[in-house]
């Protein structure tokens, strides 16, 4: 049996806090708005990006929300230009490698990031063979809708029983919940371990070889 093994990017596979967090302050002080604190930022990771600033200018008009949105993007645009990259967390090059290669499994996408920004993640570490599947914020609705593994399930024909979703935020636990799929949380990214089991993660990975034991020690029946 084939198992669907679904990832979110940013806080999961990545630590672009830097990147997120410089590019929503270039975001409001473009608009003249001060800029909401770096945890009040990180903690909105993992929804799309209007979703998001809905969160953190929710007293603000849709149409400053809307410029906020394309502030943001000019903000990561000028981080690539200087050549600033998101990091690996430690462990995750071998993992990717080590778990695109095996038979068994299906590697797939399901974030909050653009399919460009996906894109350009993938051609930087050389992913492109790994993920059979990418499902982002462009067209399917936001976490913690359960679209996206819905999507992933059916573009890959993976059963729920069969897939599992991992992540570092509550969203990603109920995104997983709202699907009827398992869940792992990283204890690595944007939310703590405690948010993760309260949202209903099924388990806590500590490091990337501890998440590679707990797949592995999963059963799908």
């Amino acid at each position: 049996m084939t198992r669907l093994v679904l990832f979110d990017c940013d806080g999961t596979l990545v630590d672009s806090q830097h990147a997120i967090v410089a590019s929503m302050s270039h975001a409001f002080m473009s608009q003249n708005l001060p800029a909401p604190p770096r945890m009040r930022t990180l903690s909105v990771v993992g929804l799309s990006l209007p979703e998001a600033m809905a969160i953190l200018a929710h007293q603000h008009s849709k149409e400053t929300q809307d410029s906020l949105v394309e502030s943001y993007r000019a903000g990561a645009n000028l981080i690539r230009e200087r050549g600033e990259t998101d990091v690996l967390y430690p462990g995750i090059a071998d993992l990717i490698a080590m778990m695109g290669k095996r038979s068994d499994l299906t590697l797939g996408i399901a974030t909050g990031k653009s399919h460009r920004g996906v894109q350009r993640l993938f051609e930087h570490f050389g992913w492109g063979d790994y993920f059979t599947t990418i499902q982002t914020a462009d067209n399917n609705p936001s976490k913690p809708h359960p679209q996206m593994i819905l999507s992933a399930m059916a573009e890959t024909g993976a059963a729920a029983h069969e897939t599992v979703m991992i992540g570092d935020s509550s969203f990603d636990i109920a995104m997983a919940r709202a699907a009827g799929v398992r869940s792992i949380g990283v204890a690595w990214g944007y939310h703590t371990p405690a948010v993760l089991t309260a949202a209903g993660a099924g388990t806590i990975a500590n490091d990337a070889r501890d998440l590679a034991e707990v797949l592995d020690s999963m059963e799908y029946s």
